[in-house]
């Protein structure tokens, strides 16, 4: 090989090199989606403590009308949890969680419910959360959602609400077949 066919291939890595940098480089520059958490559903995601509050919403008819809290609340510590779940005008609910376990808010017997979302369908309302026995407490936005999504019709909430709503924990999921699904076969 001459001197000019090795100055030829030095050239030719070199814009390889300078190529693959500009096609590697965007990694370097914009950050990557998926070193970044967010809530990818409807609802929205909170922590306090060894309480991991997710997907969490609320299905209501109307501002001022009763909503249920809908989502999943995971405890990751060894001792039961009580978290409470305050609304707007002074509603509350209460929900327990197993140690070590979770409570999914839309299978439990006994709902969740706060006597007023204090927001329209569409909009975020404010909460606060607190974990019973302890002094910690955050506040984070909630989704309001209606019956507009057939699959949210379930949870509107059929009458008015006592003064504590209690949700039962659950440790499983369980599928139940919808009447529409039971029709086809």
């Amino acid at each position: 090989m001459n001197r000019g066919q090795r100055g030829k291939l030095a050239m030719a890595t070199a814009a390889l090199g300078i190529g693959l940098l500009s096609v590697t480089g965007c990694g370097y520059i914009n950050p990557q989606q998926t070193s970044e958490q967010y809530s990818a559903s409807d609802g929205t995601r909170a922590d306090l403590g060894p309480l991991q509050l997710r997907n969490m919403m609320i299905i209501s008819a109307g501002e001022n009308k009763p909503g249920r809290v809908i989502g999943a609340v995971y405890n990751t510590s060894s001792s039961d949890v009580l978290l409470t779940i305050n609304g707007a005008g002074g509603s509350q609910t209460q929900v327990p969680v197993k140690q070590k376990s979770y409570t999914l808010l839309n299978d439990s017997t006994d709902e969740a419910i706060l006597s007023s979302t204090g927001g329209k369908p569409g909009s975020l309302v404010e909460v606060s959360i607190s974990e019973d026995g302890t002094n910690q407490n955050a506040k984070f936005k909630i989704p309001v959602l209606d019956a507009t999504i057939t699959d949210y019709k379930q949870y509107l909430p059929s009458s008015a609400p006592t003064d504590t709503g209690t949700a039962t924990p659950t440790s499983t999921a369980t599928s139940t077949p919808s009447p529409s699904s039971s029709a086809n076969h």
